[in-house]
């Protein structure tokens, strides 16, 4: 990827805005944001949101210190985008877990200047042109695009266009790594009086009752929720807002598991906290021929 030549084409400095590829750790190539509302970066691989920070504010996305930047491996933290399918494949347990999409190399196919505190980039994969054993695992042609617009409200939609001519399945997710002060002092509201599926506990569905406390290890697809979710650390507010998904997954894996998982650094579970806007379980989508779908996220950080 010749990143003088993305530079040429996508690269922004106007008024304010800054916007550059650049190499990034593990030699993955990233993209680089900068207006007067917010920061981003970006790794090409995955269309991976690393960091999003709103002028004043600290980053609202985590990132683990133990972060390894492989090329066609995952990273632990920030923005991971699951597709085609959320978790373990139904029928093969060799694919990849959460899909292929989050470790493709996208490309970058538009960029532009809205107004001075808002830009937005546009990333496309386009399933055909990768290689023939993600073709294997995904035959159906399919294009995805993800517009990322970087204000002082963080704006993502990802666009799901069946090029084939079948009838398609598709479970997904944002897997958003939140920063948080410190997951024992943080609740969730949002989610009160909605039926969840509870992995450590096999799956069993059950009803939330009140607010998300953290005490261990949590780990649970809520069905049929639509509604406004808020992560409150006691120090700031999280709104997350969406269209398009039908389920959301709150995870934090506690202590010992987050000491298996071995990438999480040194009490990382502490500082993070997934709330991730998905179609998963119950919840996938079945998009026609030539048919789209699209999953749009907003969130908002408000001091307390």
């Amino acid at each position: 990827m010749d990143l003088t030549e993305l530079n040429k084409q996508f690269s922004i400095c106007d008024n304010g805005t800054k916007l550059r590829l650049q190499s990034g750790a593990g030699d993955i190539p990233q993209v680089a944001i900068e207006n007067k509302a917010a920061a981003v970066t970006i790794s090409l691989q995955g269309a991976h949101l690393l960091s999003w920070i709103p002028v004043e504010q600290q980053d609202v996305i985590w990132l683990s210190e133990q972060a390894s930047f492989v090329k066609g491996k995952a990273v632990r933290g920030g923005i991971p985008l699951c597709w085609p399918w959320f978790g373990a494949h139904g029928l093969e347990n060799k694919f990849p877990a959460h899909g292929f999409a989050r470790t493709a190399l996208w490309q970058v196919v538009d960029t532009k200047v809205l107004s001075a505190d808002e830009t937005q980039i546009t990333f496309q994969l386009q399933t055909r042109q990768l290689e023939n054993f993600i073709q294997k695992m995904w035959p159906w042609s399919t294009q995805l695009e993800y517009r990322v617009t970087i204000a002082k409200i963080l704006k993502l939609e990802l666009i799901t266009t069946n090029l084939s001519n079948e009838i398609i399945q598709i479970g997904q997710a944002m897997h958003t790594y939140f920063l948080v002060d410190d997951v024992h002092n943080t609740i969730v509201t949002g989610l009160e009086d909605k039926t969840y599926l509870d992995k450590p506990d096999g799956f069993k569905p059950k009803i939330q009752s009140g607010p998300i406390h953290f005490e261990s290890e949590v780990d649970r697809i809520y069905l049929n929720t639509a509604e406004r979710v808020t992560i409150d650390d006691q120090k700031r507010k999280i709104h997350i807002r969406k269209q398009g998904s039908q389920s959301t997954v709150v995870w934090n894996p506690w202590h010992d598991v987050a000491l298996k998982m071995g990438d999480l650094g040194k009490n990382g579970y502490r500082k993070m906290l997934c709330v991730e806007s998905a179609n998963a379980a119950e919840d996938t989508v079945r998009i026609s021929p030539g048919g789209s779908h699209s999953l749009q996220v907003c969130y908002e950080v408000v001091t307390v």
